[in-house]
């Protein structure tokens, strides 16, 4: 807990710790028979009086040594178990603070927010994982007009393959609404850079915490939503062969990814690739093993086949979550905007 000085709680002043320095139950030199080394003769011997050392003390003779109240001594001590102990939570008491420091953000999508227990939720990193044309980047899109459309809040979105244009996000809002003012308006929050190699995507989401840290608000304001598209375009060049710094810099940026999720509540989207195994020739999420405990919710999206089959239709896996059982899988249709009902069809290529 620390040694006991003026200023420590309220009620506790210079002198009350000078009388109860000068009649200490503990010095700090080494008591006989503890191993350590003592004092040399001629060095004076100092006392101090630790925060334990009271809060444990026989108030009543302390009291009676030090000419203090014993009255003044009970309420110090109370203060000092207040400030300084650590007191368990229960279940319910954790759950409930849980649920007023936690956001959820729909995702614009009806089927993947019910993948994911209603939407994205901040403090968390969610993953989609995909082949080529699966739609990775279409739900990218769809969550970040979403989320500044519709929820008006501010999005941070790191482009490191090249597979967004501001052309797909305004079709979007178009979809969404035919006012040009909130179509502008949701275009202004949403904040994009391109990171082509993983110091600069470091250096970005660096940059974002020490801005949140310091106050400092440009005009997009508080960033909610963070998304990286795709993580596997900055972290696979450094990965295999004799680059043994690889993996060393993917943890450092799955930390940084996690640190910021956690400290600044923001939810956090990245996308990865589809590799084969090179054993059972399956398909399986890029990066490896190490990369498969990062992100808290992991969605795999597979392109639909056979006849008839709509080209924009996709099924949504749950692979990974916190709250629900994976393994349920939901139809996704990445050319509409929401729900299929009522949205109209996206033009352009879907990746």
């Amino acid at each position: 807990m620390g040694v006991l000085r003026a200023g420590l709680c309220p009620g506790l002043t210079e002198d009350m710790v000078q009388l109860l320095r000068s009649h200490g139950f503990k010095t700090d030199e080494e008591k006989p028979g503890t191993g350590g080394p003592a004092l040399p003769a001629h060095q004076p011997r100092r006392v101090s009086f630790s925060v334990v050392d009271l809060v444990s003390a026989d108030l009543e003779e302390a009291a009676r040594k030090c000419g203090l109240s014993y009255k003044a001594l009970v309420a110090l001590r109370r203060v000092l178990l207040a400030q300084f102990s650590a007191f368990p939570f229960n279940g319910a008491d954790l759950y409930e603070e849980l649920k007023t420091s936690t956001a959820i953000l729909s995702t614009g999508i009806a089927s993947l927010d019910k993948l994911l227990d209603a939407g994205l939720y901040t403090g968390e990193m969610t993953e989609i994982v995909g082949v080529p044309g699966s739609g990775k980047t279409q739900v990218c899109l769809c969550v970040a007009a979403n989320v500044a459309h519709g929820l008006q809040q501010n999005i941070l979105y790191i482009d490191s393959s090249g597979g967004l244009t501001a052309s797909r996000i305004l079709q979007l809002l178009q979809a969404r609404t035919p006012d040009e003012e909130e179509q502008a308006g949701a275009l202004q929050r949403i904040q994009v850079v391109r990171a082509f190699d993983i110091f600069r995507m470091l250096d970005v989401l660096q940059d974002l915490r020490g801005a949140v840290a310091q106050q400092v608000s440009d005009s997009s304001g508080t960033v909610k939503v963070v998304i990286v598209d795709s993580v596997t375009a900055v972290v696979s060049p450094l990965l295999g062969g004799q680059q043994r710094e690889g993996l060393a810099l993917m943890m450092q940026l799955a930390l940084e990814l996690k640190t910021l999720a956690r400290d600044l509540g923001v939810a956090v989207v990245v996308t990865n690739h589809m590799t084969r195994d090179r054993d059972s020739g399956k398909l399986k999420p890029a990066l490896g093993r190490s990369w498969s405990f990062v992100p808290s919710t992991r969605i795999v999206l597979a392109i639909c086949e056979g006849a008839g089959t709509p080209g924009s239709q996709r099924t949504a896996c749950l692979t990974k979550s916190p709250r629900l059982p994976t393994g349920f899988q939901e139809a996704v249709d990445i050319g509409t905007w929401g729900t299929l009902e009522q949205s109209p069809v996206l033009q352009g290529d879907q990746t």
